[in-house]
């Protein structure tokens, strides 16, 4: 798929305008995001996500959309991985209520630019080496057993991440917040504020999630423009998502399992993919099969619909075990 690069620059165009209306609604007013609130939001930038995927196959082509989809619904999963971080950043830099959706923003914001080149280095780099893609399916792989048999949740320790340690070592930071400033003053001298250092230990637990997220959509499509719109939308989107499902995280009890099993899946996926490409068609008297678009969209969405389902099934039976 090969795209203009006037098109390139309207998509980033109008998506930095989105963002910067987005950033104005959180500066103009900081406030606590309810539910409600955070429920338009989600709704607005999924449908954003549609109308791009069918403007897409009208331009493009059913097969570049589905590809889209694919991606979008992959990338939106994996990264509510990513909310169980924001909660433990939150909780340990006391952040206010009011201020963080803003810090949110920012820090997404910061990852998309950071994943940006993640995904250039990474399309460069499928479309010049045909090895890339036994490496990208065995990180998949390795990444899904990690996942799948994983003793308890654990996440990196953002928190004291050397970013945020050397930041602290050689810019002066104050230990209190002043508002939603980034920027305050302390005994008479400029120092950034809390704020600052919750936004780069958002944007540094990105990246390190895009590690295995970046992958698996290149197991999807290799267009590094689907990969990247994929991206930026998933992205745009998980803000609000974290105000909607931010307490509900401790009830999907089977989602690592869900996420480990659509990483299993596209690391094969991947992984026959390079035989094929390799001109290898048959291993010893079976056939390499080839997995479409078609059914790797119903693959994930039905992953994702079935330890959905499983996990609020367990967490009513267990609550209702607890109250008798």
């Amino acid at each position: 798929m090969q795209v203009p690069w006037w098109i390139w620059l309207v998509t980033v165009a109008v998506l930095a305008g989105v963002i910067v209306a987005d950033l104005a609604v959180a500066d103009r007013r900081p406030h606590r995001v309810g539910i409600t609130e955070a429920s338009l939001w989600v709704a607005f930038y999924v449908g954003l996500a549609l109308v791009f995927a069918v403007g897409l196959g009208v331009f493009a082509g059913p097969h570049h959309a589905g590809q889209f989809v694919a991606g979008y619904i992959t990338e939106y999963s994996l990264s509510v991985d990513n909310l169980f971080v924001f909660v433990i950043l939150f909780a340990r830099f006391a952040v206010p209520e009011v201020d963080q959706h803003r810090i949110l923003l920012i820090g997404i914001t910061l990852s998309l630019v950071m994943r940006a080149g993640c995904i250039a280095a990474g399309s460069a780099a499928v479309h010049t080496f045909e090895w890339t893609f036994y490496v990208f399916g065995a990180l998949l792989l390795y990444t899904a057993l990690r996942l799948a048999f994983q003793r308890e949740q654990s996440e990196p320790d953002f928190h004291n991440s050397r970013i945020v340690r050397f930041m602290r070592r050689v810019v002066p930071t104050s230990e209190e917040y002043d508002g939603a400033r980034l920027v305050t003053r302390v005994d008479g001298r400029r120092a950034l504020t809390p704020m600052v250092v919750v936004v780069l230990a958002i944007g540094a637990a990105n990246v390190v999630f895009a590690l295995d997220s970046i992958p698996a959509i290149f197991g999807l499509t290799t267009s590094g423009y689907i990969v990247f719109t994929a991206n930026a939308f998933a992205l745009m989107g998980l803000r609000q998502l974290y105000f909607i499902v931010g307490g509900l995280l401790d009830r999907l009890l089977y989602l690592t399992y869900g996420l480990a099993a659509i990483l299993g899946f596209i690391g094969v996926k991947l992984m026959l993919e390079a035989l094929e490409g390799s001109g290898v068609h048959d291993v010893g008297p079976v056939r390499v099969p080839h997995i479409g678009i078609v059914v790797s969209l119903l693959v994930i969405a039905g992953t994702l619909a079935v330890t959905t389902v499983a996990s609020l099934a367990r967490g009513a039976y267990l609550s209702r075990r607890t109250q008798s």
